[in-house]
């Protein structure tokens, strides 16, 4: 009897365990939503391991740490040093062949000045003063001197030369990227021969004047304008507007190469050579005026073709 009692006290209370245990599911079944596949659990998110917050890490410490690294500095000092190095380096090395502070005082000019030198380049006639000024011993820039030479107006030129020069072999039928490119290599090779040849010549004939290269070729450039204007008659008028235009073009810029080298080249010499005109006098004047007279022919040469 007792074993009876004690195993009927046994069933009821594994039924009645198994039975709590379904109450509670069917509570949690009864108030939760019956389409939901899996339960909420955000309102009850577990702490992250470790202590880390959940909005993610700050990598400020790390990056202030990295650059508060002394031997980071000195890296990135030794780093700006080689770079400032040879920066100096590349600037010393251009500098032997060209001057960067010479050639910004060739460019060195405004709007007015350009209107002045083009008209005093097609009107030279007119004009009576054609010595550079100085200021303690230094010339002045073009944009305050109408007499000094620039590489802005050749440069600028001898590009629209280009331009115009491709534009009249089109109207011919004649364009070519080959035959465009022959005419400005071309026009830039007889610049550096006639610029060669009068560094060459002044230094056999021992001329000592203050005309450097970069004047040299100003002055050879100065020709671009003759030329634009020489090929443009030619198209709008035919071969009688080219040289009626030509010979104005040639004439005016002969006169301005003889005044302005003349300036130039007897600049230094003295009042004995002055007198008795010596003969190396009379040789400066030879390449002044072989230089003026070498004008017209190369404007001829490299537009004849384009008319």
């Amino acid at each position: 009897m007792a074993a009876a009692a004690g195993a009927g006290a046994y069933h009821q209370q594994g039924h009645g365990g198994q039975g709590s245990k379904h109450r509670l599911r069917g509570a949690g079944q009864h108030f939760g939503d019956p389409n939901q596949l899996f339960d909420d659990t955000s309102a009850s998110a577990p702490p992250q391991p470790g202590g880390y917050s959940s909005q993610g890490i700050d990598m400020g410490f790390h990056v202030n740490t990295i650059f508060s690294d002394p031997m980071t500095n000195v890296a990135m000092a030794y780093g700006s040093s080689i770079a400032t190095q040879g920066k100096d380096i590349v600037n010393k090395e251009i500098n032997r062949f060209v001057s960067i502070n010479k050639l910004k005082y060739f460019f060195t000019v405004d709007t007015t000045y350009v209107m002045k030198k083009l008209a005093l380049l097609m009107f030279p006639y007119m004009h009576q003063n054609w010595e550079v000024r100085y200021s303690r011993d230094v010339p002045l820039t073009p944009r305050y001197d109408i007499n000094a030479p620039d590489l802005y107006i050749p440069t600028m030129a001898f590009i629209t030369y280009i331009l115009l020069a491709g534009m009249a072999l089109g109207i011919q039928k004649r364009f070519s990227p080959e035959v465009l490119g022959l005419c400005a290599s071309t026009a830039l090779v007889w610049v550096i021969i006639e610029v060669l040849a009068l560094l060459l010549t002044l230094y056999l004939v021992t001329v000592q004047s203050d005309l450097s290269t970069f004047d040299l070729l100003a002055y050879s450039g100065y020709k671009y304008v003759g030329m634009i204007l020489t090929v443009l008659s030619g198209l709008l008028f035919g071969s009688d507007g080219y040289y009626v235009t030509l010979a104005w073009t040639s004439c005016a810029l002969m006169y301005f190469i003889v005044r302005s080298l003349r300036m130039k080249i007897l600049s230094t010499l003295g009042s004995d050579d002055m007198v008795t005109h010596s003969a190396r006098n009379r040789m400066r004047m030879y390449v002044t005026l072989a230089t003026a007279a070498f004008q017209p022919l190369i404007i001829y040469w490299l537009t004849f073709h384009l008319v």
